[in-house]
Protein backbone atom coordinates (compact mmCIF):
# COMPACT_ATOMS: atom_id res chain seq x y z
CA UNK A 1 0.00 0.00 0.00
CA UNK A 2 1.14 3.52 -0.77
CA UNK A 3 -0.19 6.93 0.23
CA UNK A 4 0.42 10.38 -1.22
CA UNK A 5 0.49 13.62 0.83
CA UNK A 6 -3.22 14.16 0.09
CA UNK A 7 -3.99 10.88 1.85
CA UNK A 8 -5.09 8.92 -1.22
CA UNK A 9 -4.06 5.27 -1.10
CA UNK A 10 -2.73 3.20 -3.97
CA UNK A 11 -1.91 -0.45 -4.51
CA UNK A 12 1.81 -0.69 -5.32
CA UNK A 13 3.25 -3.65 -7.22
CA UNK A 14 7.00 -4.33 -7.12
CA UNK A 15 8.94 -7.02 -9.00
CA UNK A 16 12.63 -7.89 -9.01
CA UNK A 17 14.86 -9.88 -11.33
CA UNK A 18 18.39 -11.08 -10.50
CA UNK A 19 20.71 -11.58 -13.49
CA UNK A 20 24.18 -13.00 -14.06
CA UNK A 21 26.65 -10.38 -15.33
CA UNK A 22 27.40 -11.80 -18.79
CA UNK A 23 30.68 -12.03 -20.63
CA UNK A 24 31.10 -9.28 -23.23
CA UNK A 25 29.04 -10.10 -26.29
CA UNK A 26 26.74 -12.51 -24.43
CA UNK A 27 23.17 -11.85 -23.29
CA UNK A 28 22.29 -11.46 -19.64
CA UNK A 29 20.36 -14.40 -18.16
CA UNK A 30 18.41 -14.83 -14.96
CA UNK A 31 20.26 -16.33 -12.00
CA UNK A 32 19.09 -19.72 -10.79
CA UNK A 33 18.81 -18.21 -7.32
CA UNK A 34 16.52 -15.16 -7.41
CA UNK A 35 16.94 -12.61 -4.63
CA UNK A 36 13.74 -11.77 -2.73
CA UNK A 37 12.35 -8.28 -2.35
CA UNK A 38 14.10 -6.41 0.46
CA UNK A 39 11.62 -5.83 3.28
CA UNK A 40 13.82 -3.71 5.57
CA UNK A 41 16.93 -1.58 5.12
CA UNK A 42 20.21 -3.38 5.82
CA UNK A 43 23.62 -1.94 6.70
CA UNK A 44 27.29 -2.90 6.85
CA UNK A 45 27.14 -2.69 10.65
CA UNK A 46 24.92 -1.03 13.24
CA UNK A 47 21.83 0.51 11.60
CA UNK A 48 22.09 4.28 11.33
CA UNK A 49 25.79 4.24 12.24
CA UNK A 50 27.11 2.45 9.16
CA UNK A 51 26.60 2.52 5.40
CA UNK A 52 23.32 1.31 3.88
CA UNK A 53 23.76 -1.80 1.72
CA UNK A 54 20.22 -2.61 0.59
CA UNK A 55 17.21 -0.35 0.99
CA UNK A 56 13.67 -1.65 1.31
CA UNK A 57 12.08 -2.30 -2.09
CA UNK A 58 8.70 -1.07 -0.84
CA UNK A 59 8.96 2.55 -1.95
CA UNK A 60 5.55 3.73 -3.22
CA UNK A 61 7.04 5.65 -6.15
CA UNK A 62 10.35 6.77 -7.64
CA UNK A 63 10.35 9.69 -10.11
CA UNK A 64 13.60 8.41 -11.68
CA UNK A 65 15.73 5.27 -11.81
CA UNK A 66 18.35 4.70 -9.11
CA UNK A 67 21.63 3.26 -10.41
CA UNK A 68 23.53 1.67 -7.52
CA UNK A 69 26.66 -0.44 -7.15
CA UNK A 70 28.03 -2.46 -4.26
CA UNK A 71 31.57 -3.56 -4.97
CA UNK A 72 35.30 -2.94 -4.79
CA UNK A 73 38.13 -1.21 -6.62
CA UNK A 74 40.77 -3.48 -8.17
CA UNK A 75 44.36 -2.57 -8.96
CA UNK A 76 45.03 -3.06 -12.70
CA UNK A 77 46.61 -6.42 -13.39
CA UNK A 78 46.52 -7.31 -9.70
CA UNK A 79 49.67 -5.24 -9.03
CA UNK A 80 49.47 -3.17 -5.84
CA UNK A 81 48.92 0.58 -6.31
CA UNK A 82 48.40 3.56 -4.03
CA UNK A 83 45.65 5.09 -6.18
CA UNK A 84 43.30 3.91 -8.92
CA UNK A 85 40.34 5.63 -10.67
CA UNK A 86 37.01 3.82 -10.94
CA UNK A 87 34.21 4.60 -13.39
CA UNK A 88 30.55 3.62 -13.77
CA UNK A 89 28.76 4.31 -17.06
CA UNK A 90 25.13 3.53 -17.95
CA UNK A 91 22.21 5.32 -19.65
CA UNK A 92 24.01 8.66 -20.02
CA UNK A 93 25.43 8.48 -16.49
CA UNK A 94 29.22 8.68 -16.12
CA UNK A 95 30.68 8.83 -12.62
CA UNK A 96 34.34 8.54 -11.73
CA UNK A 97 36.42 9.03 -8.60
CA UNK A 98 39.77 8.03 -7.17
CA UNK A 99 40.30 5.18 -4.74
CA UNK A 100 43.33 5.69 -2.46
CA UNK A 101 45.23 3.42 -0.08
CA UNK A 102 44.94 3.74 3.70
CA UNK A 103 46.15 7.07 5.13
CA UNK A 104 45.92 8.90 8.44
CA UNK A 105 46.09 12.43 9.81
CA UNK A 106 49.30 13.77 11.41
CA UNK A 107 49.43 16.78 13.74
CA UNK A 108 52.66 18.61 14.57
CA UNK A 109 53.93 22.13 15.23
CA UNK A 110 53.94 22.60 11.46
CA UNK A 111 50.21 21.91 11.34
CA UNK A 112 48.04 19.06 10.03
CA UNK A 113 49.37 16.76 7.30
CA UNK A 114 48.46 13.53 5.57
CA UNK A 115 50.48 10.31 5.61
CA UNK A 116 51.52 8.59 2.39
CA UNK A 117 48.92 6.10 1.10
CA UNK A 118 49.57 2.39 1.56
CA UNK A 119 49.56 0.14 -1.52
CA UNK A 120 46.50 -2.08 -2.09
CA UNK A 121 45.18 -4.56 -4.65
CA UNK A 122 41.49 -4.55 -3.63
CA UNK A 123 39.60 -1.82 -1.78
CA UNK A 124 35.90 -1.92 -0.80
CA UNK A 125 33.74 0.94 -2.07
CA UNK A 126 31.42 2.20 0.66
CA UNK A 127 30.28 5.34 2.38
CA UNK A 128 31.96 3.82 5.45
CA UNK A 129 35.33 4.77 3.97
CA UNK A 130 34.23 7.89 2.06
CA UNK A 131 34.75 11.41 3.43
CA UNK A 132 32.53 12.34 6.34
CA UNK A 133 31.94 11.26 9.90
CA UNK A 134 30.76 12.46 13.29
CA UNK A 135 33.16 14.09 15.76
CA UNK A 136 32.13 13.71 19.42
CA UNK A 137 35.69 14.00 20.77
CA UNK A 138 35.31 17.49 22.29
CA UNK A 139 34.66 17.57 26.04
CA UNK A 140 31.79 20.00 25.49
CA UNK A 141 28.72 18.42 23.94
CA UNK A 142 27.75 21.64 22.12
CA UNK A 143 31.02 21.33 20.19
CA UNK A 144 30.10 17.94 18.73
CA UNK A 145 29.52 18.03 14.98
CA UNK A 146 28.56 15.71 12.14
CA UNK A 147 29.21 15.98 8.42
CA UNK A 148 25.61 15.55 7.33
CA UNK A 149 26.26 14.68 3.66
CA UNK A 150 27.78 11.47 5.10
CA UNK A 151 27.73 11.27 8.92
CA UNK A 152 29.09 7.70 9.01
CA UNK A 153 32.26 8.32 6.95
CA UNK A 154 35.86 9.07 7.97
CA UNK A 155 38.24 12.03 7.71
CA UNK A 156 35.99 14.81 9.07
CA UNK A 157 37.12 16.35 12.39
CA UNK A 158 35.83 19.55 13.92
CA UNK A 159 38.14 19.13 16.93
CA UNK A 160 41.67 20.02 15.81
CA UNK A 161 43.48 18.95 18.99
CA UNK A 162 46.38 16.56 18.40
CA UNK A 163 44.99 13.86 20.71
CA UNK A 164 41.68 13.90 18.83
CA UNK A 165 43.02 13.82 15.27
CA UNK A 166 46.46 12.19 15.29
CA UNK A 167 46.42 8.75 13.64
CA UNK A 168 42.76 8.98 12.59
CA UNK A 169 41.98 7.53 9.13
CA UNK A 170 41.32 9.48 5.96
CA UNK A 171 38.79 8.36 3.37
CA UNK A 172 39.75 5.79 0.74
CA UNK A 173 37.67 7.55 -1.92
CA UNK A 174 37.86 11.12 -3.13
CA UNK A 175 36.95 13.36 -6.05
CA UNK A 176 39.32 13.42 -9.00
CA UNK A 177 41.34 16.62 -8.77
CA UNK A 178 40.27 17.40 -5.21
CA UNK A 179 42.30 15.43 -2.69
CA UNK A 180 41.34 15.54 0.99
CA UNK A 181 43.76 17.90 2.75
CA UNK A 182 41.76 19.49 5.58
CA UNK A 183 39.75 17.65 8.25
CA UNK A 184 37.23 20.52 8.31
CA UNK A 185 37.01 20.96 4.54
CA UNK A 186 33.95 20.23 2.42
CA UNK A 187 34.54 17.23 0.19
CA UNK A 188 31.92 15.30 -1.73
CA UNK A 189 31.58 11.77 -0.27
CA UNK A 190 32.34 9.37 -3.11
CA UNK A 191 30.69 5.97 -3.39
CA UNK A 192 28.16 4.17 -5.59
CA UNK A 193 25.88 2.76 -2.88
CA UNK A 194 22.60 3.95 -1.32
CA UNK A 195 22.46 7.24 0.59
CA UNK A 196 21.13 7.16 4.15
CA UNK A 197 17.54 8.29 4.67
CA UNK A 198 18.56 10.90 7.24
CA UNK A 199 21.50 12.33 5.34
CA UNK A 200 21.45 15.88 4.03
CA UNK A 201 20.71 15.11 0.36
CA UNK A 202 17.53 13.14 1.19
CA UNK A 203 16.35 14.80 4.37
CA UNK A 204 15.53 18.02 2.52
CA UNK A 205 12.81 16.15 0.61
CA UNK A 206 11.19 14.56 3.67
CA UNK A 207 8.95 17.51 4.53
CA UNK A 208 8.22 19.48 7.70
CA UNK A 209 7.25 17.67 10.88
CA UNK A 210 6.33 20.36 13.41
CA UNK A 211 3.52 21.07 15.87
CA UNK A 212 1.17 22.02 13.03
CA UNK A 213 1.83 18.63 11.44
CA UNK A 214 1.14 16.87 14.75
CA UNK A 215 -2.05 18.84 15.41
CA UNK A 216 -3.57 19.00 11.94
CA UNK A 217 -1.95 16.56 9.49
CA UNK A 218 -0.70 13.44 11.29
CA UNK A 219 -0.78 10.53 10.33
CA UNK A 220 -0.54 11.77 6.73
CA UNK A 221 2.62 13.02 5.06
CA UNK A 222 3.30 16.77 5.26
CA UNK A 223 2.25 18.78 2.18
CA UNK A 224 5.88 19.70 1.41
CA UNK A 225 6.98 16.04 1.22
CA UNK A 226 8.58 15.24 -2.17
CA UNK A 227 8.75 11.87 -3.90
CA UNK A 228 12.46 12.52 -4.48
CA UNK A 229 12.91 11.29 -0.91
CA UNK A 230 12.36 7.73 -2.17
CA UNK A 231 15.40 7.94 -4.46
CA UNK A 232 18.12 6.00 -2.63
CA UNK A 233 20.93 6.84 -5.07
CA UNK A 234 22.81 10.16 -4.95
CA UNK A 235 21.55 12.70 -7.48
CA UNK A 236 24.40 12.04 -9.94
CA UNK A 237 23.32 8.37 -10.10
CA UNK A 238 19.68 9.00 -11.00
CA UNK A 239 18.62 8.53 -14.63
CA UNK A 240 15.43 8.12 -16.64
CA UNK A 241 13.60 4.82 -16.24
CA UNK A 242 15.56 2.05 -17.93
CA UNK A 243 14.01 0.32 -20.94
CA UNK A 244 16.63 -2.33 -21.66
CA UNK A 245 19.40 -2.34 -24.24
CA UNK A 246 21.49 0.20 -22.31
CA UNK A 247 25.21 -0.50 -22.13
CA UNK A 248 26.85 -0.81 -18.72
CA UNK A 249 30.56 -0.15 -18.40
CA UNK A 250 32.64 -0.72 -15.26
CA UNK A 251 36.26 0.42 -15.05
CA UNK A 252 38.60 -1.04 -12.39
CA UNK A 253 35.75 -2.64 -10.44
CA UNK A 254 36.46 -6.20 -11.58
CA UNK A 255 39.76 -8.15 -11.64
CA UNK A 256 39.86 -7.92 -15.47
CA UNK A 257 39.88 -4.12 -15.31
CA UNK A 258 37.04 -3.37 -17.73
CA UNK A 259 33.63 -5.05 -17.81
CA UNK A 260 30.89 -4.23 -20.31
CA UNK A 261 27.45 -5.74 -20.82
CA UNK A 262 24.02 -4.86 -22.20
CA UNK A 263 20.92 -4.71 -20.02
CA UNK A 264 18.19 -7.14 -21.12
CA UNK A 265 14.77 -6.12 -22.38
CA UNK A 266 13.01 -4.56 -19.39
CA UNK A 267 9.36 -4.39 -20.53
CA UNK A 268 7.13 -5.85 -17.83
CA UNK A 269 3.33 -5.62 -18.21
CA UNK A 270 0.94 -5.79 -15.27
CA UNK A 271 -2.82 -6.28 -15.19
CA UNK A 272 -5.08 -5.32 -12.26
CA UNK A 273 -8.31 -7.35 -12.24
CA UNK A 274 -10.99 -5.34 -10.44
CA UNK A 275 -13.94 -6.48 -8.39
CA UNK A 276 -16.41 -5.00 -10.89
CA UNK A 277 -15.06 -7.37 -13.60
CA UNK A 278 -13.13 -4.53 -15.20
CA UNK A 279 -9.37 -4.64 -15.63
CA UNK A 280 -6.56 -2.10 -15.81
CA UNK A 281 -3.49 -2.89 -17.95
CA UNK A 282 -0.27 -0.92 -17.69
CA UNK A 283 3.51 -1.23 -17.82
CA UNK A 284 5.86 -1.39 -14.87
CA UNK A 285 8.86 0.96 -14.77
CA UNK A 286 12.42 -0.25 -14.15
CA UNK A 287 13.34 2.26 -11.44
CA UNK A 288 16.27 0.56 -9.68
CA UNK A 289 19.44 -1.03 -11.06
CA UNK A 290 21.81 -2.54 -8.50
CA UNK A 291 25.11 -3.90 -9.80
CA UNK A 292 27.25 -6.21 -7.64
CA UNK A 293 30.40 -7.07 -9.60
CA UNK A 294 32.03 -8.95 -6.71
CA UNK A 295 29.06 -11.36 -6.77
CA UNK A 296 28.87 -11.47 -10.56
CA UNK A 297 25.27 -10.28 -10.67
CA UNK A 298 22.95 -7.33 -11.10
CA UNK A 299 19.35 -6.76 -10.04
CA UNK A 300 16.54 -4.79 -11.67
CA UNK A 301 13.47 -3.65 -9.75
CA UNK A 302 10.22 -2.66 -11.46
CA UNK A 303 7.35 -0.70 -9.94
CA UNK A 304 3.87 0.55 -10.73
CA UNK A 305 0.74 1.46 -8.77
CA UNK A 306 -3.01 1.76 -9.08
CA UNK A 307 -4.80 4.64 -7.31
CA UNK A 308 -7.67 3.26 -5.22
CA UNK A 309 -11.13 4.72 -4.83
CA UNK A 310 -11.76 3.13 -1.43
CA UNK A 311 -9.42 0.29 -0.44
CA UNK A 312 -7.28 -2.54 -1.83
CA UNK A 313 -10.21 -4.97 -1.85
CA UNK A 314 -11.30 -3.30 -5.10
CA UNK A 315 -8.57 -5.44 -6.73
CA UNK A 316 -9.15 -9.21 -6.81
CA UNK A 317 -6.01 -10.27 -8.70
CA UNK A 318 -2.76 -8.82 -10.03
CA UNK A 319 -0.87 -10.50 -12.88
CA UNK A 320 2.73 -9.48 -13.57
CA UNK A 321 4.48 -10.45 -16.79
CA UNK A 322 3.36 -11.90 -20.11
CA UNK A 323 0.94 -14.81 -19.76
CA UNK A 324 0.26 -17.47 -22.41
CA UNK A 325 -2.91 -17.65 -24.49
CA UNK A 326 -3.77 -20.84 -22.56
CA UNK A 327 -3.63 -18.99 -19.26
CA UNK A 328 -5.95 -16.27 -20.54
CA UNK A 329 -8.36 -18.81 -21.99
CA UNK A 330 -8.47 -20.78 -18.72
CA UNK A 331 -9.16 -17.60 -16.75
CA UNK A 332 -11.98 -16.55 -19.04
CA UNK A 333 -13.56 -19.99 -18.62
CA UNK A 334 -13.08 -20.02 -14.84
CA UNK A 335 -10.71 -22.99 -15.07
CA UNK A 336 -7.41 -23.72 -13.35
CA UNK A 337 -4.45 -23.31 -15.69
CA UNK A 338 -1.68 -25.95 -15.80
CA UNK A 339 1.56 -25.38 -17.67
CA UNK A 340 1.76 -29.02 -18.78
CA UNK A 341 0.20 -32.48 -18.38
CA UNK A 342 2.94 -33.25 -15.86
CA UNK A 343 1.92 -30.32 -13.65
CA UNK A 344 -1.73 -31.42 -13.93
CA UNK A 345 -0.77 -34.96 -12.91
CA UNK A 346 1.18 -33.67 -9.90
CA UNK A 347 -1.78 -31.64 -8.69
CA UNK A 348 -4.16 -34.58 -9.13
CA UNK A 349 -1.73 -36.81 -7.23
CA UNK A 350 -1.58 -34.33 -4.35
CA UNK A 351 -5.39 -34.16 -4.25
CA UNK A 352 -5.62 -37.97 -4.17
CA UNK A 353 -3.07 -38.22 -1.36
CA UNK A 354 -5.00 -35.60 0.60
CA UNK A 355 -8.21 -37.60 0.25
CA UNK A 356 -6.47 -40.79 1.42
CA UNK A 357 -5.22 -39.03 4.54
Amino acid sequence: MGMNPEGRESLVVVAKGTYVIPEEGEEARLCEQQEPLVEADSFTGEPGLSAPVYESDYAPFKPRCDVLLNGSAYAPGGRAVTKVPVTLKVAGLTKSFNVVGNRCWHKSLMGISVSSPEPFTVMPLSYDNAFGGTDNSHEKADKHQAFMPNPIGVGFHSNQEAKAIKGQPLPNTEQIGKSVRKPTGYYQPMSFGPVGRGWESRLKHAGTYDQNWLDNIFPFLPPDFKDDYFQSAPLDQQVRYLKGGEKVELINMTPQGKTCFILPKLDLPVVFFLKNYDRNSTQMFADTLLIEPDKGRFMVTWRTSLPLKRNMFEVVQVVVGEMSRGWWRAREMGKTYYRSLASLAREKSKDAQGENV
